[in-house]
């Protein structure tokens, strides 16, 4: 039983912040105490300002509700880490708020203990800008590894891990890490791999089983000033499953902004025509970005992206009730 009150009562505020709305039998169960002890509690939290209301329903219920002022937040350690991290970004972002990250950045290092401020600092220091294009996966970082990626960045320290390529191919790698960073919901490793003698890009989704070795080298200097600018290109030359070249009928700016493409895939031909390469592995996602483009002139693609582009759309068109409109498929 959680006999501890203050304790008991910020583990209280922490299951009321998680979730929209507790039943009190589940919040006695969490904390180990009796419902009328909950209640109690909840008394408290609302003298100390914080808005609980009661829902109805069997035995009753709670919830943490707005109120007229922000209430004290209670962040585990990974929370605090990330969300450090997402307004040192909006800092240097073009959003109109970097004063505002700024001042809510400085209050919430000023509370943070000593092991989450060395972490914060270090990823700070070795995340580039975010390379912002159309893909759509979110892929979640392993907070863990983000630390101690960003600690042997800024310590030019050697680390090992196991990598899977695009292919499914796993195997060893020992890198000197350079930059974390971010892109269209993943985060990538820019390194020198000592065994290859060369910069790679590794995706921080693939990396398995991380670990320092001890050994720091002096820094290396990227082949070019922009980490950010170095994945970028990467993204935009990767092998990919299924080639697919549009001529559009749009000046190369207009294209780049309607489908978020990286300009490295983007070229203009003249002033009112580029070509864009969506090349990709996901024919559905394929499909959707030629659906955004508007006048397409020509399309240059591989037989089973041409394929589904005709299943898509005859199927679109049953749906619609005119499936005759288009030839059976040869």
């Amino acid at each position: 039983m959680t006999t501890d009150m203050p304790a008991r009562m910020l583990r209280l505020l922490s299951l009321l912040q998680t979730r929209r709305e507790w039943a009190g039998t589940e919040l006695a169960d969490r904390l180990g105490v009796t419902t009328r002890t909950v209640r109690r509690d909840i008394e408290r939290l609302r003298e100390l300002g914080y808005p609980v209301e009661g829902t109805t329903g069997h035995a009753g219920g709670y919830r943490l509700a707005a109120g007229t002022a922000m209430p004290p937040l209670l962040l585990d350690d990974e929370e605090a880490v990330a969300i450090a991290v997402a307004l040192r970004t909006a800092t240097t972002d073009i959003t109109g708020i970097e004063e505002t990250a700024l001042r809510a950045l400085a209050k919430l290092e000023q509370v943070l203990p000593a092991r989450l401020r060395t972490q914060v600092t270090a990823l700070q220091r070795a995340t580039a800008a975010p390379v912002t294009y159309g893909g759509t996966d979110r892929v979640r970082a392993d907070p863990a590894m983000l630390a101690l990626l960003a600690a042997a960045c800024r310590d030019h320290e050697i680390v090992t891990f196991d990598y899977t390529t695009r292919h499914g191919s796993p195997g060893p790698r020992r890198v000197e890490p350079h930059s974390l960073v971010p892109a269209a919901g993943r985060w990538y490793l820019v390194a020198h791999d000592t065994t290859k003698d060369d910069w790679r890009v590794y995706r921080l989704d693939r990396i398995t089983t991380p670990a320092t070795t001890g050994r720091r080298v002096p820094p290396r200097e990227l082949p070019t000033p922009d980490p950010a600018a170095y994945v970028a290109s990467k993204i935009a030359t990767a092998p990919a499953r299924h080639r697919v070249i549009a001529t559009v009928h749009a000046p190369a700016e207009t294209v780049i902004a309607r489908t978020q493409s990286l300009p490295e895939r983007v070229t203009a031909l003249d002033a009112t025509t580029c070509t864009v390469d969506l090349s990709g592995d996901s024919l559905t996602r394929i499909a959707q970005i030629l659906a955004t483009l508007g006048d397409i002139t020509a399309l240059d693609a591989d037989p089973e992206v041409l394929r589904h582009l005709r299943a898509t759309a005859r199927r679109t068109l049953q749906l619609a009730g005119s499936g005759d409109d288009l030839p059976s498929e040869s």
